[in-house]
């Protein structure tokens, strides 16, 4: 896990005020245009989701997706009270929910991750590109501790079906214990619409049941 270091924006980006406008942000072949209809948002939080994007994004497409979109969209709406929801290269963020959580920085690293996989009308399962983004944050984010985000503790209750962090650890259980590189192949297949009940036997010799049942014994990762 990286440590977070806020970067000095003027020395690195150029662009145009946020509010009442649009900041269009370039570096490194990757632009970022960040608009929003919340003329109140805080300057130094939307720096950070800024920061936070040139920092996890490339590393991201480098990892799982090289073909993934260059100029990706960012958008902070009043209206919007989920968390943040992303579609076609454009992330939503709930101007509501991240002023009272300015610390939930790695939102942008979930979310960028849903424009990494691409995954449009896949035949995959749900639980999947969810569990991949959160193991993807986990990986990958710039500041989960300070922000109190981390993997859940594994209890009986729980099914590897559950998406988000509960799959997410499963699969870094699978990544550690069992195939490493198995969630990259996973994305992939997801990516390429070739996920079959099979997949899991295919990657790793086991059923997602067995692998759960092999998890749920000894779940330490």
């Amino acid at each position: 896990m990286k440590k977070y270091a806020l970067l000095l924006l003027c020395s690195i980006y150029a662009g145009a005020s946020f509010a009442g406008g649009i900041d269009t942000l370039k570096k490194n072949g990757y632009t970022l245009i960040v608009s929003g209809n919340d003329d109140n948002f805080d300057k130094g939080l939307k720096d950070k989701l800024i920061n936070t994007f040139f920092e996890v994004y490339p590393g991201l497409v480098k990892e799982y997706n090289k073909n993934s979109l260059k100029q990706v969209a960012f958008f902070i709406d009043t209206a919007y009270h989920g968390v943040a929801a992303t579609d076609n290269g454009r992330v939503v963020f709930s101007s509501e929910y991240m002023t009272k959580h300015p610390g939930d920085i790695d939102v942008v690293t979930h979310e960028v991750m849903h424009i990494v996989q691409d995954y449009g009308q896949t035949n995959g399962p749900w639980w999947i590109t969810e569990g991949i983004a959160d193991y993807a944050r986990n990986e990958h984010g710039v500041a989960n501790a300070a922000a109190g985000w981390k993997l859940p503790d594994y209890k009986p209750t729980q099914n590897f079906d559950n998406s988000y962090r509960v799959t997410a650890r499963f699969f870094t259980w699978i990544e550690k214990k069992v195939k490493k590189g198995t969630v990259k192949k996973l994305d992939d297949i997801m990516r390429k619409h070739t996920y079959t009940n099979n997949t899991f036997k295919d990657l790793t010799g086991k059923t997602v049941e067995e692998l759960w049942k092999e998890y749920s014994a000894n779940p330490l990762v």
